[in-house]
């Protein structure tokens, strides 16, 4: 007789599969969580990133009034303050999470352990507890690549006296190096890059290719990579060949010595892989179960997030956010996460599913400059034979961009020859992330952008209007 335990629902990850279980639990909910509730984004991502480069940006506000004609200093950047105050908020919302399932309801139990597929429906701990399910939601997330370099140990990497650490636990860390290497080209890179320098680090970025974030629009690529050499040593073209690590405790500096792939010696106190992120998929035992894998790792889903198994959907199995999304980013999660919310829902009452829409995808890039983008950059749409025409307009040619003496912000649009529908939108600057929003709903909603600028308001002098000047020009 089996003794494995049974739920009606059972969830992987308590990221944004956290949002899944509602206050009106019908059958028996299990919820699986071997790290902290909240997933990436709360605890080791977007969410206290943000908050970091907040305070580099008041850090680095000097420089910014200068150009204004103020003068200003400052006097020291208190990192463990900084720090604990971020994770001390962060840290009771985990906490409070945790809490608050593990005491909602009887009807739902919070594993915090491993688990991993022995079958279709059937999951094991790693404590050797055995569960099946009626229905099954995958949110177990990604992680962080960890590249094969000579004299790099995988299993010290993020250890609490290593130099070599992940995003996992840069955010943590005890102090802020003097010197900081990042390999790797992508947001995690540039927003880093952008914390550590204006908390006091001197920073080189070591990029494999020639352009930093790939598959942005090219005019944004170039303009990125023209702002931030002006206060990193950003090397193209070039990657670490072998990492030499001084023994723990050792007081020589620096921590590390890094070999080039241009024959040059980089000596670094603290490397930072951000080389991308690999989907949890290979710690699921996902063989077991018989479900499809793209080659990238990430699981197979259809359009109503259900879980594939040789080409064909498992009702009652989903699937959400980094371990199966194209899009790494939390508020596809969230998105994803309420369609399978709805869907389950639907399929109690035999009603029709939910499909998922990631046709606007926006993201934004809380570097220096700041960048957000939606849509097709003009590379895409041009290679999609389409004509298509393009509207450009810079802050300094409005008034608000006056006030901040930006030199180099712009919004660019994409759209299809006649100005009828906007096919991409792309923003550097300041607050570029909240000016691309209207701009998102435009694409998403099919709106006529020519009709959308016309017909209201901008609000004068205000930074609204570099969108509303760009969108004039189609």
């Amino acid at each position: 007789m089996s003794t494995a335990q049974h739920a009606d629902l059972a969830i992987i990850g308590a990221g944004s599969g956290n949002t899944v279980p509602g206050e009106d639990l019908q059958g028996r909910t299990v919820l699986f969580e071997r790290g902290l509730f909240g997933g990436t984004c709360l605890n080791a991502g977007c969410i206290p990133s943000k908050m970091l480069v907040k305070a580099a940006e008041a850090a680095l506000s000097p420089a910014d009034a200068a150009r204004l004609g103020v003068e200003l200093r400052v006097e020291r950047t208190d990192w463990p303050g900084i720090r604990d105050r971020v994770f001390d908020r962060i840290d009771r919302i985990e906490a409070g999470g945790r809490e608050y399932r593990q005491s909602q309801s009887p009807q739902l139990q919070a594993v915090t352990e491993t688990v991993r597929f022995t079958g279709p429906r059937r999951l094991v701990t790693d404590s050797g507890a055995e569960w099946t399910a009626d229905r099954i939601v995958i949110a177990a997330g990604a992680r962080p690549v960890v590249p094969a370099i000579p004299g790099l140990d995988p299993a010290r990497v993020d250890a609490p006296d290593s130099a070599v650490c992940t995003s996992e636990t840069l955010m943590r860390r005890a102090e802020v190096p003097g010197h900081a290497t990042i390999v790797g080209g992508g947001y995690v890179a540039m927003e880093m890059a952008h914390v550590l320098q204006g908390l006091g680090s001197e920073v080189t970025v070591l990029v494999r290719s020639e352009t930093l974030l790939r598959g942005h629009d090219a005019e944004i690529r170039r303009t990125l990579g023209e702002a931030v050499q002006e206060h990193w040593d950003v090397r193209f073209g070039t990657t670490a060949t072998k990492v030499t690590e001084r023994e723990p405790g050792a007081a020589s500096a620096p921590a590390l010595e890094l070999e080039l792939s241009d024959g040059g010696v980089l000596a670094t106190d603290l490397l930072l892989l951000a080389a991308g992120r690999t989907p949890n998929t290979d710690q699921l035992g996902l063989a077991a179960a018989g479900y499809d894998l793209h080659l990238d790792g990430r699981l197979a889903v259809d359009e109503y997030q259900r879980v594939l198994a040789g080409g064909e959907p498992q009702q009652g199995v989903y699937a959400l956010g980094d371990i199966c999304s194209p899009f790494q980013l939390k508020h596809v999660a969230n998105h994803e996460a309420r369609v399978v919310t709805a869907n389950l829902q639907a399929e109690r009452g035999r009603e029709p599913l939910t499909a998922v829409n990631h046709r606007a995808v926006p993201s934004a890039v809380f570097s220096s400059p700041q960048i957000a983008s939606v849509g097709l950059t003009e590379e895409d749409a041009r290679a999609e034979h389409r004509d298509v025409l393009i509207a450009r307009h810079d802050y300094a040619d409005v008034a608000y961009g006056w006030a901040l003496e930006e030199k180099r912000g712009f919004v660019k649009l994409v759209a299809t020859a006649d100005g009828s529908r906007l096919l991409g939108a792309h923003i550097l600057g300041p607050d570029a992330a909240s000016l691309l929003q209207p701009l998102i709903g435009v694409i998403a909603l099919d709106l006529d952008p020519r009709r959308f600028v016309r017909e209201q308001y901008w609000i004068h002098p205000a930074l609204p209007e570099v969108v509303e000047n760009a969108l004039l020009k189609l």
